[in-house]
């Protein structure tokens, strides 16, 4: 797992591309619970190039985002460079000495499952004041947009992914399951709840092409597999919906509440 988180380091250009931002309805929801202000201290945990950190520092919160990657971490930066109240640091969150003063809100979106399990909840329950939220966004692709597209897609991963399970088609929604568990079995968090958001994005071939390439599972195929994959969907996209896919993501987002001490 631990080389899988490393290869979004890779191209943190095309990642920051690529990538989808979150719904305004995402970020005005966790703003209202998590009561964010100039006020606020927020650790954010895996920010990436800043997708969910610059609408965070854009409410006038102090951020600390700690990130792994150096060229991710950049490329952050520079997203941030209008915001002072928000710093990146270069650091594995498992190993970051998490500094005196707690935070009001611990945050990570779409990357808590590259935390180490056994360490995630307990150090994300010591970085927060009493009452203080933690707040997990969790992202799927599930059924809608171009629906076809995503039935006939699966040939090209059966021949050239054999980890491919064969059948496999996105769920839809309604079937995604909660993503609170963890939370509620946490000692240290409370009050678990959970608000969905979907959006739908229409790319061309291209911009589906840079999406998929910012995909752990993507990088780590071999080259001449990849470039198969790629090929094999690329002319999918052209030929059979005139160069335009649109994906559904559904984002999951789960507020806990540090229990008092």
């Amino acid at each position: 797992m631990t080389a899988l988180r490393e290869t979004f380091n890779e191209d943190a250009e095309l990642y920051d591309r690529a990538r989808p931002r979150y719904p305004p309805a995402l970020v005005a929801e966790l703003a209202r619970v998590a009561a964010l202000g100039p006020d606020s201290r927020v650790l954010e945990i895996g920010p990436g190039t800043g997708q969910l950190t610059l609408p965070v520092a854009e409410l006038g919160c102090r951020v600390t985002a700690v990130e792994l990657g150096d060229a991710m971490a950049a490329v952050a930066r520079r997203r941030l460079r209008d915001h002072p109240r928000a710093e990146v640091r270069v650091a594995e969150f498992e190993s970051w000495p998490l500094p005196e003063e707690p935070f009001d809100l611990v945050v990570c979106a779409t990357a808590f499952h590259w935390i180490d399990p056994g360490v995630r909840m307990v150090k994300a329950a010591r970085a927060l004041r009493p009452g203080g939220r933690l707040a997990l966004v969790l992202t799927e692709h599930v059924a809608g947009g171009t629906e076809e597209f995503f039935a006939r897609v699966q040939e090209c991963y059966e021949r050239w992914d054999p980890a491919t399970p064969p059948g496999l088609r996105p769920l839809p929604a309604s079937q995604i399951p909660a993503g609170t568990a963890e939370a509620a079995r946490s000692p240290y968090f409370e009050r678990v709840t959970a608000a969905r958001f979907t959006q739908d994005i229409t790319y061309t071939t291209d911009q589906y092409l840079d999406v998929l390439l910012t995909y752990s599972n993507h990088r780590a195929l071999d080259q001449a597999a990849r470039r198969g994959l790629l090929a094999c969907i690329r002319n999918l996209v052209d030929s059979g919906f005139a160069g335009s896919v649109t994906k559904r993501y559904l984002h999951e987002l789960v507020l806990a509440t540090r229990v008092a001490e």
